[in-house]
């Protein structure tokens, strides 16, 4: 998938009902959307029900004129997708924020969108980054996110709670955060002209 920026132009040909533009948006950010709703929801009716709510909220902001920033078009409509996205778990019935919910889905959300995108090279910079974790972090992330393992078969290898077992993969996960960040930062054009 080729990226897109947007400017000022892009905005006023939304607004005018341009239908190239209208074709353009609905098929890059659904594509999206799509990806970044189907590791957080089981249903492909629910993911297609909140793409439309996210659409919907988008062209009712847009024609209030309320999109200031262009260049940050993807930025805004994400940040409606998580919008939608929070109601949908408020309504289910669900007491866990996003941040919870990515415990149970990470590796889903990072393998689904190496999947969609077919970036073998982030698979190679996720492996790369999971060896430069702690052996505990490493078995641990692996355990639960790439074998999928039962959470409760992981505690009793680990010996430690269910409670314990949240704090130890949040944990993982922020190490994994970091490690990427850093990562990314060593192989930055801009680190390599320094």
């Amino acid at each position: 998938m080729e990226f897109h920026s947007f400017d000022e132009a892009y905005i006023n040909r939304l607004q005018a009902g341009d239908f190239r533009t209208q074709e353009h948006f609905s098929a890059y950010f659904s594509a999206l959307i799509r990806i970044k709703l189907g590791s957080r929801v089981n249903s492909k009716e629910a993911i297609e029900d909140l793409r439309q709510e996210t659409f919907a909220r988008f062209f009712t902001a847009l024609r209030a004129g309320k999109i200031l920033q262009p260049e940050r078009l993807g930025a805004f409509v994400n940040s409606i997708c998580n919008n939608v996205l929070f109601e949908h778990y408020r309504a289910a019935g669900r007491s866990t924020s996003l941040d919870d919910e990515e415990d149970d889905k990470l590796p889903a959300a990072e393998f689904d969108l190496i999947g969609a995108l077919g970036a073998k090279e982030t698979q190679k910079k996720v492996r790369t980054i999971l060896e430069k974790l702690s052996d505990r972090d490493r078995r641990l992330l692996h355990a639960v996110f790439l074998e999928e393992r039962d959470k409760d078969e992981v505690c009793q290898e680990f010996g430690i709670d269910r409670e314990y077992l949240r704090v130890l993969l949040h944990r993982a996960k922020q190490a994994f955060k970091s490690t990427y960040l850093r990562h990314i930062g060593e192989n930055s054009p801009e680190s390599s002209l320094a």
